[in-house]
């Protein structure tokens, strides 16, 4: 974990890597906008690192790649 990494960012992370792997969005863009649907603060910095992008991509259905 990251220095600058704090609870409220780690949450974000994993409720996007649980809608990934819901198999319900085609790409990571989908499930930012269901974040922000939800309500989630701070999407954009929880995910702006490429590490983050790249964990929720992994996560998403094979097809969708």
């Amino acid at each position: 974990m990251n220095l600058t990494d704090n609870k409220g960012d780690r949450a974000v992370r994993d409720r996007a890597y649980q809608l990934a792997e819901s198999g319900s969005f085609a790409n990571v863009h989908a499930v930012e906008q269901a974040l922000i649907g939800e309500g989630w603060p701070n999407v954009g910095a929880a995910l702006s690192s490429d590490y983050a992008r790249k964990a929720i991509q992994d996560r998403l259905p094979d097809q969708a790649h």
